[in-house]
């Protein structure tokens, strides 16, 4: 090949190559630029409070609702909500009676927004609140509310005990700063053991009931057979004394001239045809 051959060779590729390289840097420096401008806004939505932390240092300033600027890479914003959450407790304890109970409770807390900061930096995160405060307390007053009651007295008075626990567990949380609203027991049940039992009992208790039937059912029914014997008795008793007083009336007032009255008016006025022996005519 020739020198003005290799001079002529096309210079694409390297300007190709070069472009590239440029164009990679240009988008690595592009997200850098957006990760910064986005880093550097902070937002607040309606239900929650913002909180500026500096150099790892909580900032004494609480952020309201709005878009808020903060320094990348320095300052970091940490969003606390402030409207009612909802959750579940569970718990068990034993009765007075010894029965075991299990329990859950519904119940609404909310941060006090006033105290956000002093609770942000003593108890942390909304998650790390339920679960370092809010079910230990709640654990904690349900044992030691529910052994002051029998079974028995727990279902009865449910009302009464859920208000109890209400008054303990609010004045608990009011010292973290958070706020309690109602609270209501999902289900109240005693345990399994205690549940076969109560099971059997009662259908115990509906054998026996359904035997009592049955024997007050038969000894009805040979009271009034004894009774209807006795009175059949005593009908016979008065039919046979009035048959023998009636025999014994007619004994007195039937004389042999009555009775000849009594049989010549009953004669036809015939004859026998045959007379045996000596009979003579009446």
């Amino acid at each position: 090949m020739s020198q003005d051959n290799l001079d002529r060779s096309p210079v694409y590729p390297k300007n190709l190559y070069t472009y590239s390289a440029w164009g990679g840097f240009a988008l690595f420096i592009g997200i850098i630029i957006f990760y910064v401008v986005s880093s550097a806004f902070f937002t607040v939505k309606p239900g929650e409070k913002g909180l500026m932390v500096v150099l790892g240092k909580l900032q004494e300033d609480v952020l309201g609702e709005g878009t808020h600027f903060i320094f990348p890479l320095v300052s970091q914003g940490k969003l606390v909500d402030v409207r009612v959450q909802r959750i579940d407790v569970e718990s068990n304890a034993r009765t007075k009676d010894l029965q075991e109970v299990k329990t859950k409770l519904a119940l609404n807390w909310k941060i006090d927004p006033t105290k956000i900061k002093d609770i942000y930096r003593e108890l942390g995160t909304q998650e790390e609140i339920v679960t370092k405060i809010i079910n230990p307390i709640f654990d904690a007053t349900i044992k030691s509310s529910i052994p002051s009651r029998t079974l028995e007295n727990l279902y009865v008075d449910r009302e009464q005990v859920t208000e109890e626990i209400k008054n303990k567990v609010r004045k608990q949380l009011f010292q973290y700063g958070l706020i309690l609203g109602d609270i209501s027991f999902i289900w109240l049940s005693p345990s399994a053991e205690f549940t076969k039992a109560t099971e059997e009992r009662l259908a115990a208790e509906q054998q026996a009931i359904t035997r009592k039937i049955v024997v007050e059912q038969e000894i009805k029914e040979a009271e009034f057979k004894l009774l209807k014997n006795k009175k059949e008795a005593e009908a016979l008793v008065i039919k046979a004394k009035g048959e023998a007083e009636t025999q014994q009336l007619l004994q007195q007032t039937l004389t042999p001239e009555l009775l000849q009255k009594k049989a010549i008016e009953k004669w036809n006025g015939q004859y026998p045809t045959v007379v045996g022996g000596s009979s003579t005519l009446p």
